[in-house]
């Protein structure tokens, strides 16, 4: 090789290293400037996060601080101050809601981003029902304003004018906007919704505490029947007379709606919260998916059994309600009988949980890890409910142990409190099994599969389409592949090739996953009439913990009527959320 060819491949290569070089810092350059606008929004969207909860939280302080003073009977607190207060913040939320509208039909034409997984068609239909009830309860409660406007304040006539409308307003905003991934005006709507939420918490708050305050006067009116003295009963009746004859029903008829009214506050702060948490998340589409159709195949054993053990609640209600303002005795027949059909319901709640575990066991399918904030909240209120059941439990369980008495039903309330205990831990633990199992690809004779004429296929920009076979699976009768625009694809193009019909058909599956299938599927039916069995009974009075006196002997009559009024309504709420991630896992099976 001459001097000169080496010289100019001297020049040559450095010429290279130098564009080289100079093309990857410049590379890296842009990767820094591109990188520093995600790290600024996602700092400011920690930010908003944290502001907003602050505001939500001290929202729900104020109005605690309101019904402490308020459950202490302290006369400079009345209940008309906690009901205004509530009164201005469903007006505020009315004010978003109606702005949040407002703005999406003005901006009709901009696409808006929809997290599938944040709530479903029958969720939102059991909410409107539950509505439905609420607002037969403001009916009701306008009523017994009328009856008693002249001597009573006029906001008992104005919030229930103001619930009735936020309840019709917020059930129409879960069923078209509760889906929205919010990705304008972020900050602004982040503390609309985070509002939105603890408005609804603290009207579920005044439902718990009005239904444990007239719970625990019938109570007391028991016991001092049966001759226990020193006990204050509050009389919150208006000091005058009705005007009506109705009255009377009016006021004995709320107590019966407000489990219902109670539940739905407590769901719609559930679902609100999933969409605060969606507000500037990005989708991912792999997980963003609209299920296929659930069938319902081979459901036999497990809607027979859930009938039959709905059918012995009812029965065991009426009678327990009917026996326990009684003799000593009654009261005591009628006890055991609670806690023996406790038993036995528990027994066969834990053997379905239970098996359904050992069937996921043997599956071995891995675990679904995509980001899904509905999936982690309903996991994370599933221990968080639990936790109240729990402490009435080892309450019982301690009482029972030091207790001097002995009741006929000492013991057998010691078996259903251990069983509580257990089968909560099985029921949780098939529950987030089952959410958090990947799903397994439908087969080749699903007919939504069949009805989709043509796949995609996403291909790297660099590698491009090429007038030949793409896939033989998907081979084309021109052999070529059409180019689609695709959004979602940042250094890539997505195409789309038509189905070829296959010459050979894929063998059928086994039948033992349709098998497992049908058995997960009755499992699931039965802990959900279970858990709505076990709901009915506390939330219409059923609540032998008040009568059974072991408890009282052990705690103290404050004391045991705190964690009460504790731990009740965190267990209504875990039966009723327990049926709607069953619900869930039913159509995911």
């Amino acid at each position: 090789m001459s001097p000169t060819m080496m010289e100019h491949s001297t020049l040559t290569l450095d010429a290279k290293y130098c564009n080289s070089s100079s093309s990857s810092s410049s590379s890296d350059n842009d990767k820094k400037t591109l990188n520093r606008p995600s790290v600024s929004a996602d700092e400011a969207r920690k930010k908003a996060e944290i502001l907003s909860g602050q505001y939500g939280t001290n929202l729900l302080l104020m109005g605690a601080a309101l019904m402490l003073a308020l459950a202490h009977h302290n006369p400079s607190i009345k209940e008309d101050h906690l009901l205004a207060f509530v009164t201005c913040l469903m007006v505020l939320q009315l004010l978003w809601m109606m702005w949040y509208v407002l703005l999406r039909r003005r901006h009709r034409s901009a696409l808006t981003d929809k997290d599938v997984h944040a709530t479903t068609c029958w969720i939102r239909g059991g909410l409107t029902l539950l509505a439905l009830l609420s607002l037969i309860m403001d009916v009701f409660r306008i009523g017994y304003y009328v009856g008693y406007q002249s001597c009573v304040s006029a906001v008992l006539g104005v919030y229930p004018v103001i619930h009735a409308t936020h309840t019709i307003a917020q059930v129409h905003f879960l069923w078209f906007h509760i889906k929205d991934v919010i990705k304008s005006f972020e900050t602004f709507e982040r503390f609309g919704v985070i509002h939105a939420v603890f408005t609804n918490l603290l009207l579920w708050c005044n439902g718990v505490m009005s239904e444990a305050e007239h719970f625990l006067n019938n109570h007391k009116r028991r016991l001092s029947a049966l001759g226990y003295g020193n006990l204050t009963i509050v009389h919150t009746e208006p000091g005058c007379n009705c005007s009506t004859s109705t009255c009377s029903i009016f006021s004995s008829s709320l107590y019966y709606l407000y489990p219902f009214n109670i539940e739905y506050h407590i769901f719609v702060s559930a679902m609100l919260f999933v969409m605060w948490k969606n507000i500037g998340r990005t989708i991912e589409l792999s997980s963003n998916r609209k299920r296929l159709a659930t069938k319902t195949q081979g459901l036999t054993l497990g809607p027979v059994l859930g009938l039959v053990a709905f059918a012995s609640t009812i029965g065991i209600l009426v009678v327990y309600i009917t026996h326990v303002e009684g003799s000593l005795q009654t009261r005591r027949s009628a006890i055991s009988m609670f806690y023996i059909y406790g038993i036995v319901m528990l027994v066969f709640m834990c053997s379905a949980c239970a098996s359904g575990l050992l069937i996921y066991r043997a599956d071995r399918m891995p675990p679904d890890t995509s980001e899904n904030p509905s999936r982690q909240l309903d996991t994370e209120l599933l221990f968080g409910s639990s936790m109240g059941s729990w402490f009435m439990s080892w309450c019982s369980i301690v009482a029972v142990l030091g207790a001097t008495s002995s009741p006929p039903y000492r013991w057998t309330n010691l078996t259903y409190s251990l069983l509580v205990v257990l089968e909560k831990c099985t029921q949780n633990l098939f529950i987030i099994e089952s959410l958090y199992r990947r799903q397994e690809v439908a087969g080749r004779d699903d007919p939504e599969l069949a009805a989709s004429p043509q796949i995609f296929s996403v291909e790297s920009a660099l590698a491009p389409p090429y007038n030949g076979i793409f896939n033989r699976a998907y081979d084309t009768p021109d052999k070529a592949c059409v180019a689609v625009d695709n959004e979602q694809e940042d250094h890539g193009r997505a195409y789309k090739c038509p189905r070829k019909s296959s010459d050979h058909p894929l063998p059928s599956g086994n039948q033992a996953p349709n098998i497992k299938r049908r058995i997960l599927k009755n499992i699931a039916v039965f802990l959900i009439m279970g858990n709505i069995s076990l709901w009915i009974l506390p939330a219409f009075g059923c609540r032998p913990q008040y009568e059974n006196g072991l408890e009282q002997e052990t705690f103290g009559f404050s004391t045991w009527t705190t964690t009460l009024n504790f731990a009740v309504p965190l267990n209504l709420f875990y039966r009723m959320h327990s049926v709607a991630s069953l619900f869930e896992v039913f159509r995911r099976v």
